[in-house]
């Protein structure tokens, strides 16, 4: 305003200094000077205003919202190694943050894609799509990726077919929070998946990157995001950040200290190939030439450490949250899951796992700080799913588990649907624990739809380890309130979705007799942490029940923005400061 009063005397001067010029041209400088001292009076309100605006949005809103997706991790991961956590982690996110202590997903199956989905648009494989990581198609007559678009290719690698969010029906909150800020605040998806990474960023994305270890070990994207690699993902690619990994893993501490998991050499875990035990410590540089080469790196605690390094280098390199446009970094830690399918759930490797990525979230909240500042991000952690224990291992226990044997199902399914329909060709696929039928067919041989669907429930539900069965019609035209066959019905998508949806015993899985899975709506599959930490939100904890669907409007309630098209959840208004 200062600089507007100095122009105005100094337009009076000139205006005293013309007073005796002839009235023709005294009238035209007058009134060009009265323009000049209009615009700039403006142009300063203007400035001042803009200003105003921006310092407002800055001091509501967070310059970068961080969304941490950890695979595979169980609730009680926060408890059982909690006296391994250093202070600056996951002790830092409950302390000086808040902690939903019965966090839930809320439908089947719990997956990584549908996980994924859920937690950035607010809303189930109902209404998002994402049924599962790969599904059969019924309008393709094929099994396609959940990621998977072939109008795309890969960038930064060759020969390799494209990845996109396309198969995702709803926003993100990140894409709501782009829409809001007309395209100025920036999206970037990061994860070892990518699937992990693509999904969470959503639709409008700058870029989502994921890792290919098969050959070269590089972070890639896809011609979906953009047509070449940015300038400081090549160097990454180029830097030996990922060689430097090809080293032995052992714990980080004394392995004797590790009393809150199994012993090391047992039974129920499944190792590297080369390596005759599944014990530490692990030789990496000798074990990737029989193990994938670069793709081992997934399946050890480095793995995380890796995902780490990238996305503090994103920080930098996509400057976020430099300006008072919230950003957001959606960052799926990927090895915690390839480790527990590799180990299970009590092995000494899921612990070293866990208290190492405690170690690299202390790293990214250190550069956060330093980057972003203090108090100028906002932080939630979650899961996409859990895991089992492995069903041998509880055998040993006497606790109810066990494994499917499906050749045996398999065989006597088709006998039952030869001597009632007189082919097989009636059911078209079977998988995700669905049973598709061949509805063309079902017209051919002059059946009821609805009638097949029931005749296959109820020879379905007199099978061994077979514990619920519902037909599609009843998912359909049938309003569940409690209980699992809610979190079927969220699971359920009328167009992708199957006839007839099975449900296993607890504990009894189609798997390996070694290492841990997931994809129930049972307790050690649903129950995963939620966490919340930094700018707005308020230190605390609850075992109110919250669900996964809840974080995403809760984020855009922070963010002041629209929530996701799709979300179902609500806002945890107990979180916010």
């Amino acid at each position: 305003m200062y600089l507007n009063y100095v122009l105005k005397f100094d337009v009076l001067k000139y205006v005293f200094l013309i007073s005796n010029l002839k009235s023709k041209m005294k009238n035209t400088i007058l009134q060009f000077l009265l323009v000049v001292i209009c615009v700039s009076c403006k142009a300063q309100t203007t400035s001042v205003q803009s200003k105003q605006q921006q310092a407002v949005h800055s001091k509501t809103n967070p310059k970068l919202v961080v969304g941490i997706v950890v695979d595979q991790m169980r609730y009680d991961y926060l408890t059982r190694f909690n006296n391994k956590y250093g202070e600056g982690g996951f002790k830092r996110m409950m302390q000086e943050g808040f902690n939903c202590k019965n966090n839930h997903f809320n439908y089947v199956p719990t997956y990584t894609g549908p996980g994924h989905a859920s937690v950035y648009s607010g809303t189930t494989p109902k209404y998002h799509g994402i049924i599962s990581n790969s599904w059969y198609d019924k309008e393709l007559k094929a099994s396609v990726y959940c990621a998977g678009d072939t109008t795309v290719q890969s960038v930064g690698i060759t020969n390799k077919s494209g990845m996109s969010p396309h198969r995702m029906k709803t926003t993100t909150f990140a894409d709501e929070n782009r829409l809001f800020t007309q395209l100025r605040g920036k999206t970037i998806g990061i994860s070892i998946k990518d699937r992990g990474a693509i999904l969470p960023a959503g639709h409008s994305a700058n870029a989502a990157f994921w890792f290919q270890g098969e050959n070269e070990g590089h972070w890639i994207s896809s011609t979906f995001y953009m047509d070449a690699l940015p300038k400081w993902v090549s160097d990454f690619n180029a830097s030996d950040s990922v060689e430097s990994y090809f080293k032995i893993w052992n714990t980080l501490y004394d392995i004797k200290t590790y009393d809150e998991s199994g012993s090391d050499l047992n039974n129920f875990e499944r190792g590297f190939k080369g390596k005759k035990t599944a014990t530490f410590p692990y030789d990496l540089s000798v074990l990737k030439d029989t193990n994938g080469g670069f793709d081992i790196l997934k399946s050890t605690a480095y793995g995380n450490s890796l995902t780490a390094d990238f996305a503090i280098a994103a920080i930098d390199g996509e400057q976020l949250g430099k300006d008072n446009f919230t950003d957001v970094l959606a960052v799926s830690f990927s090895s915690t899951d390839y480790v527990g399918h590799n180990f299970g759930v009590n092995s000494k490797e899921v612990e070293d796992t866990y208290i190492r990525l405690d170690k690299d979230l202390e790293r990214l909240f250190n550069t956060l700080d330093e980057k972003v500042g203090k108090d100028e991000y906002t932080v939630f952690l979650t899961a996409d799913h859990g895991a089992i224990d492995v069903p041998a291992y509880l055998q040993t226990l006497k606790i109810p588990a066990g494994y499917l044997n499906n050749n045996q199902r398999k065989k006597k399914f088709q006998k039952f649907l030869v001597d009632t329909y007189g082919t097989t060709d009636i059911v078209e696929n079977i998988s995700n624990n669905q049973i598709f039928l061949d509805r063309e067919k079902v017209k051919v041989l002059g059946l009821n739809l609805k009638d097949v669907q029931e005749a296959i429930v109820n020879e379905q539900i007199g099978y061994a380890h077979v514990s619920k069965a519902y037909t599609a019609h009843t998912m359909s035209f049938t309003n569940f309130t409690t209980g699992l066959e809610t979190l079927l019905q969220k699971g359920f998508n009328q167009k992708r979705s199957g006839d007839v949806i099975l449900v296993d015993d607890p504990a009894y899985i189609s798997y390996s007799k070694t290492g841990s899975t997931h994809g129930s709506g049972l307790n050690y599959d649903t129950h995963v942490p939620l966490l919340f930490f930094g700018k707005g939100i308020k230190p605390g904890s609850t075992i109110q029940k919250t669900e996964i669907t809840d974080i995403a409007p809760t984020m855009s309630a922070l963010l002041g923005i629209s929530f996701p098209n799709g979300a179902i959840g609500k806002p945890l208004d107990f979180v916010l400061d």
